[in-house]
């Protein structure tokens, strides 16, 4: 599948569907209607060329071949939770150089907000999206972010620990959101 800048995709194991914005060797960003912005690997993008509310004007609800179809799905639903999970996890950086152009201007105190808001932006993001992993890369530094984000994570219904070592180092912390 070829894709360009611009085209419209879905992602095949995800409720996400968006524009791509950006297209490396093999991976492409994808934009969301919400202006999240996930990265994926091409072969877990489909390209969509008419959305499928538009299709299902013109389709046969007495159809037998999607009668079978629907059938074969209701005897199949032992085997989505078997298989593995392809999570979705939402990844942002903490680090001010990644926030804004420029810090200039800005004490210690300003962005440290900065960052304490856009995490608090994010993890809401999540909740209400049902994204249920949310790794924050805040840096190891003298602690002071990791604290603060761990005073802001009291007063939400999550569980925190620290991330992946072989992955991201001393300097994440990863989020799990519980769902309703």
């Amino acid at each position: 599948m070829c894709l360009e800048i611009g085209n419209k995709v879905a992602v095949i194991d995800a409720d996400i569907r968006g524009f791509v914005t950006k297209i490396t060797n093999e991976e492409v960003f994808v934009k969301d209607a919400d202006g999240m912005e996930y990265r994926f690997f091409k072969n877990e993008l489909v390209k969509i060329e008419v959305d499928q509310n538009e299709l299902s004007k013109y389709s046969d609800i007495n159809n037998p071949m999607l009668k079978a179809k629907t059938q074969s799905k209701k005897t199949s639903k032992k085997s989505l939770f078997v298989k593995d999970r392809n999570e979705i996890v939402m990844e942002v950086d903490l680090h001010a150089e990644k926030l804004v152009k420029s810090t200039r201007g800005m004490d210690n105190f300003d962005i440290l907000s900065l960052q304490l808001d856009i995490a608090k932006q994010k993890l809401e993001y999540c909740i209400s999206k049902k994204i249920s992993k949310l790794v924050l890369i805040h840096g190891v530094g003298d602690g002071v972010l990791k604290t603060e984000l761990q005073y802001l994570l009291n007063n939400y219904r999550v569980k925190y620990y620290d991330a992946s070592y072989q992955k991201y180092g001393q300097g994440a912390t990863e989020v799990y959101v519980y769902q309703n």
